[in-house]
């Protein structure tokens, strides 16, 4: 079992002083005693980071053989809820069961923040975040953003829909699934609210309940089919449609190679992007491995990683400027034609519809996501 500090007495003071260094919110390079304080705790404990998820499999192997630290990988598929109340279920677990770090939905940052659950930590490339993406004080930071998406099996539907009004139609019977559950999953809760955008002409005031309305109009159609879709039940045909960030859609294309083929379809209206942040518990067992990683994630290597993955990272407009991205990365991305009309939620309006449809989805729409 792991502990805060090293228990080698020849790191132990050297742990303890970078921890003092650290725990302040200001910017630290991958400085020589940062790195020693991590490899001295040995391991990092990350959460629903699944692997083809933004390129996290490569990033996080990437991680382990730069600095020789254990990366323990806790719920592959969890939700943003999921993972507060993992933090919150571990407060006293020094173990790699306590998560280090959190990849949540934008609007879970601030009430983290407000709970008391995460601490403050910039890393070196903090100024070239944008302001709109970050706290202040360093206690949550936007890592990459994409948008919804349609990720389609064509095998089973060679005629895909192209816009959110199509999957209301008869021809989608027993077709359309979320990624996750809109009670909790913020990629579910964002679909729920871009299909409202979409059929409330563009009115985010009203795009929570016309979303929850949408959903029950095709879950009372036949249309909408209760399960958590994922590339599996997309080849399986048990949800031809999966409505998800267009980076996971666009790695499931790659991972299923033709079998079955797969179209992936930024909707012509609702075009919702979504940012994720990043944030290191409060009670982190390893808190130098936390911030180590951190500082990989936002440096050019681990950022040129997430557009690896499909992904557009935090830093893409400094990175593009720079010319720091690979050409062969940039390629791969859909037309930048596609993302023309897409729409940043504030967050407050990203609480306001979280709250509306985490509570009223099991009045309105009825059906339980499993």
């Amino acid at each position: 079992m792991s502990t805060r500090f090293s228990v080698r007495p020849a790191l132990s003071a050297l742990t303890t002083a970078v921890l003092a260094v650290c725990a302040a919110p200001s910017a630290h390079a991958q400085s020589a005693e940062l790195i020693a304080a991590a490899k001295a705790e040995g391991q990092l404990t990350v959460i629903a980071l699944a692997r083809n998820w933004c390129g996290y499999g490569p990033i996080i192997d990437a991680f382990k053989a730069k600095y020789g630290i254990k990366v323990n990988e806790l719920n592959p598929d969890a939700s943003s809820g999921d993972e507060i109340e993992a933090i919150k279920a571990n407060k006293d677990n020094k173990g790699p069961q306590a998560p280090d770090t959190i990849d949540v939905g934008l609007s879970f940052g601030p009430a983290a923040k407000a709970a008391g659950l995460i601490q403050p930590y910039k890393v070196s490339t903090w100024s070239t975040i944008p302001d709109s993406a970050k706290d202040p004080e360093g206690y949550w930071y936007g890592d990459y953003y994409g948008v919804l998406a349609f990720e389609v099996n064509t095998d089973i539907l060679p005629k895909p829909p192209t816009d959110w009004a199509d999957l209301l139609k008869p021809e989608f019977k027993n077709a359309v699934a979320l990624a996750g559950d809109p009670r909790s999953a913020n990629q579910a809760i964002q679909g729920v609210y871009a299909a409202g955008l979409a059929s409330s002409g563009g009115d985010a005031s009203k795009a929570a309940a016309a979303g929850l309305k949408y959903f029950s109009d095709m879950n009372k159609a036949g249309n909408f089919v209760p399960v958590i879709g994922k590339a599996a039940s997309l080849a399986q045909g048990t949800t031809p449609i999966v409505i998800r960030w267009d980076y996971n859609a666009l790695a499931d294309r790659d991972t299923l190679k033709g079998n079955p083929k797969v179209e992936v379809i930024v909707p012509k209206t609702g075009v919702v992007a979504g940012v994720y942040v990043q944030a290191i518990s409060a009670y982190a067992p390893h808190p130098n491995a936390a911030k180590l990683w951190m500082e990989y994630l936002y440096s050019d290597e681990g950022q040129q990683g997430l557009l690896n993955g499909y992904c557009h990272p935090i830093r893409f407009n400094d990175m593009v400027a720079k010319n720091k991205f690979t050409k062969a990365s940039m390629d791969k991305l859909p037309p930048a034609a596609a993302y023309a009309k897409a729409v940043f939620p504030t967050l407050d309006q990203q609480n306001a519809a979280k709250e509306t449809i985490t509570k009223q989805w099991d009045q309105v729409v009825g059906a339980t996501v499993k």
